[in-house]
């Protein structure tokens, strides 16, 4: 069947050829059966084969129209970007003036997505078929997809305010008004800015982010211009506040602007006309004498504007206060422990903060409690926006904390709250982030929609695969608008890395991965790009250095997937990448292929070449144990072990040699794991014979690090299977650990101990110390002195505690030794020198207790008692008085 459709095609193929057929003979019927084709060779798996001969043909018959629509469609059914053929076909029936046919050619395209070549072609054929009503619908298209397309989105605006439709006369204005300042089109922008304004004056925030553009893009004149206008329209709504702002902007771009200074200091006499020190403020701020720098004017006047009778001040001493009056150059202010306060007005600006009625530390200052507890408790955004606007609108959660703990919310509450806190600043438009700073949040005058949000979150980032999170998260939103500016510059930023030369670095890789991902979902988007892996897989230098760098999941998926697709030795590649990558991709995608005897030769290289594959048989242990190919290896379990105790031998060499020290760490953890604390080690001895036993028994010995109470369990269980076995060498002594080996009871008494010093004692110091704070001066405050030493004290117990805890090792009473003195044993000693009997138990330093005989290890007399066998001497002085001893019998302490 596949082979007649090939053969089919073919003859096809040459007829045309032979015959020479005219582009008469073409109607849409006849491409209607090649569609028929292409759904049988689809089904027969052919498509690939089928497009191969179209294009062998073309090299030779380029205008072949059955081989430039077959071709075409398969190329544009697989989403590959190159769209050659379809648009020579076109444009052969365009100049042909076949309208019908092109009508029927630009639909079949449009059915795999849209595409700008066949919107506009299509928009020629309802032209030249006088169907004007269709054409609106396919310019909305156009708009959709041509980001730079400014004169239809501009014409379908006009459109729709002719039919009254303000919302779409306004999109479509928007658009058009940032697509003409993208092509520097001022002319076109100041008359799509007048109207606008007439539109949606209110939109402020719109106009402020489209001035920038201006100022950026055509001049910071021309922005100046435009501002102008929407300020007039602030001050006839008596919107002050925003209309000083823009003559703010206005004067950032031009500080000589004469015009500006004079307005903004008759907003300020509207603004504040109430002020009983108004005019005498202007005077001594030099706002009005152009010699004095108008930004440092501006500044100076908003600083003394704030002193006025009923307004609130913070000093860093006596806190919070509110001015009782101001008389001249004399201001009093009432502060909660120095009332009725005079300073001059000089010293005042200097020395105090003014703050609003609403700031976070009036409200402290002047509400109960209580009260306050319960508002920011059932009102999270009212918190937040009072704790945001505080702080010159722009705050981080560690400021937002540090302004309701412990003060209004107890660290227990604020757990639970900070959930719900975040969620809002992130969901909520109320909210928005600093452009210059992703952890900087900001209250919004007016909401926020959802696209510039995520707009703002991708400015506001520095590192690349934020930003590709971000990308991902605003094309995931509900109804997205990929037409709008806020997308097409976040596209254009990963686009632009696709057209830079040299290296092809994990950004660039990202980038195409991205891209093409995006083009794959909304073809219209790869208009104009070059695509090809192959390019930017042959530029990179290093794939397995890229492979790591590249910090998301799915992109190392997608590079993968890619490799398999694109690269003819994609295995060899897989192979090489694999013990670097660790991936599981690599090796189900090797399984599913068939290709068990790379998988085998990689398995045996890793194992052979442990020392540089480390994490690559570690991982092929733990992980594809079962699976038939590394079984069929033929290594041994033995060798296997054996290749884990060296691998934790390494570990620990390279953390003594500080190098790759949280990696060496997360490997030992795990060697050490399966070693040990799953038993696997311990069971194989079990079964094992003699000569096996020694040679694991020596490895193990020869790890210097290795716990030495590890050692002498192996040991005590290889003497519990196997009686009377004879080690090599044997003067071992029963060691003990460098750690600090503790017995159950005692560890879980110091988790305990730990544990209500965190909850109970560390909260109740942290509010010793707040209160302390309350009280003001802190150089003459000796409940704050108290309490900052009861927190040194506190500290030091709590860090000396962990730090015992982490290295504390829970004794097991069934790994007990009674051949040698050890941990857990109880001793007998004769005393030569007072000729008594002694008895000692030999614990640790928790359980120490020399009243009762109960001695630590680490002691000097428990160190001199240890390793010691029946019937061994040996000396011990205390205070310059030497006694010799005898060990008598030793025995197992219940636990």
């Amino acid at each position: 069947m596949p082979e007649a459709l090939l053969k089919n095609v073919q003859e096809m193929l040459n007829e045309e050829k032979w015959t020479r057929a005219t582009l008469s003979n073409y109607s849409t019927s006849q491409f209607k059966e090649l569609d028929l084709i292409l759904k049988e060779a689809r089904e027969a798996r052919e498509d690939d084969e089928l497009k191969k001969n179209c294009d062998e043909h073309l090299v030779h018959t380029k205008n072949s129209i059955i081989a430039l629509y077959l071709s075409g469609m398969i190329a544009l059914s697989r989403q590959i970007i190159d769209d050659s053929a379809l648009v020579n076909l076109v444009t052969i029936f365009v100049d042909n003036h076949k309208w019908n046919i092109v009508k029927y050619l630009c639909e079949r395209v449009l059915d795999y997505g849209e595409s700008k070549f066949a919107l506009r072609t299509l928009v020629e054929c309802y032209k030249n078929e006088h169907e004007e009503t269709a054409i609106y619908g396919i310019w909305e298209r156009l708009v959709k997809v041509d980001y730079e397309e400014a004169d239809l989105a501009k014409s379908l605006a006009e459109h729709y305010e002719k039919l009254g439709d303000v919302e779409n006369t306004v999109d479509y204005y928007k658009k058009a008004l940032h697509r003409s300042i993208n092509k520097r089109l001022f002319t076109n922008v100041r008359e799509i800015w007048e109207k606008l304004l007439g539109y949606c004056s209110d939109d402020i925030d719109f106009f402020l982010h489209v001035q920038k553009k201006i100022a950026k893009n055509i001049s910071e004149d021309k922005a100046v211009l435009l501002l102008q206008d929407v300020y007039k329209i602030c001050v006839n709504k008596n919107d002050l506040g925003t209309a000083i702002g823009i003559l703010k902007i206005i004067l950032q771009y031009d500080e000589k602007d004469g015009h500006a200074r004079k307005e903004i200091i008759e907003c300020f006499r509207k603004k504040y006309a109430g002020h009983s020190q108004l005019e005498e403020y202007i005077r001594v701020s030099n706002l009005s004498q152009s010699y004095r720098n108008v930004h440092e004017a501006i500044t100076d006047f908003e600083k003394h504007i704030a002193f006025d009778k009923g307004n609130f001040v913070f000093h860093r001493t006596w806190g919070v206060g509110r001015i009782a009056g101001v008389q001249g150059d004399e201001i009093l202010i009432d502060f909660s422990r120095k009332r009725g306060h005079s300073m001059s007005l000089k010293m005042a600006v200097n020395a105090l903060q003014t703050l609003s009625k609403n700031h976070i530390w009036v409200l402290k200052a002047t509400w109960k409690k209580e009260k306050l507890h319960d508002k920011v408790k059932e009102d999270y955004v009212w918190a937040l926006q009072t704790v945001i606007k505080s702080f010159g609108n722009s705050c981080d959660i560690k400021r937002i904390k540090a302004e309701l703990v412990p003060s209004i919310l107890t660290i227990g509450e604020w757990t639970s709250w900070s959930a719900k806190a975040r969620e809002i600043l992130k969901s909520d438009p109320g909210f928005g982030v600093n452009p210059d700073n992703i952890d900087l949040f900001t209250v919004r005058e007016r909401p926020i929609s959802v696209e510039e949000k995520l707009y703002n979150e991708f400015k506001a980032e520095r590192n690349f695969f934020d930003r590709v999170l971000t990308i991902r998260n605003f094309v995931g939103q509900k109804d997205v608008e990929l037409d709008s500016e806020y997308f097409t510059e976040m596209f254009s930023y990963f686009s632009a890395y696709l057209r830079s030369r040299g290296p092809a670095t994990e950004q660039v890789a990202a980038s195409y991965l991205l891209v093409k991902d995006l083009v794959g979902r909304y073809p219209h988007l790869g208009t104009g790009l070059s695509l090809n892996f192959l390019d930017i897989f042959e530029g990179i230098e290093d794939i397995s250095a890229l492979f790591l760098n590249l910090r998301d999941n799915k992109l190392r998926e997608d590079l993968l997937h890619h490799i398999q697709l694109f690269v003819p030795q994609w295995a060899d590649v897989y192979v090489s990448l694999f013990p670097h990558a660790l991936s599981p991709s690599i090796i189900s995608r090797l399984e599913e292929a068939g290709h068990g005897d790379k998988l085998r030769a990689m398995t045996l290289a890793c194992f052979e070449n442990f020392r540089d594959y480390k994490e690559a048989a570690l991982w092929l242990y733990k992980n594809a144990a079962a699976a038939a190919w590394y079984q069929d290896t033929g290594i041994s379990f033995e060798k296997q072990l054996i290749t884990l105790i060296h691998i934790l031998d390494l570990s620990y060499r390279e953390i003594e040699n500080h190098r790759d020290t949280t990696e060496n760490r997360k490997i030992n953890k795990q060697v050490y794991s399966i070693l040990f604390k799953e038993g696997t080690l311990l069971s194989f001895i079990d079964g094992a014979d003699n000569d096996t036993i020694i040679r694991l028994y020596t490895f193990i010995n020869d790890v210097k690090d290795l716990d030495p109470q590890d050692k002498l369990n192996l040991r005590s269980r290889i003497l519990d299977k196997h009686p009377g076995f004879q080690f090599f060498g044997d003067t071992e002594k029963t060691v003990i650990t460098r750690g600090l080996i503790v017995t159950a009871a005692m560890y879980a008494e110091k988790q305990k101990q730990l544990a209500h010093i965190m909850d109970v004692e560390v909260p109740a110091n942290s509010k010793e110390i707040a209160f302390a704070l309350s009280l003001g001066d802190l150089r003459e405050n000796a409940e704050y002195k108290a309490a900052k030493e009861k927190q040194e004290l506190l500290n030091s117990t709590v860090a000396k505690l962990k730090d015992e805890i982490e290295r504390a090792q829970l004794f097991d009473p069934a790994s007990v030794n009674t051949s040698r003195v050890s941990f857990g044993n109880t001793v007998a000693l004769h005393n030569h020198s007072s000729g008594k009997k002694e008895t000692y138990t030999i614990l640790g330093p928790w359980e120490s207790d020399p009243d009762n005989n109960i001695i630590s290890y680490l002691s000097p007399f428990g160190s001199a008692i240890l390793n010691r066998g029946v019937g061994e001497k040996f000396d011990f002085s205390i205070n310059d008085e030497k006694n010799s001893y005898e060990v008598e019998h030793i025995t197992a302490v219940r636990l």
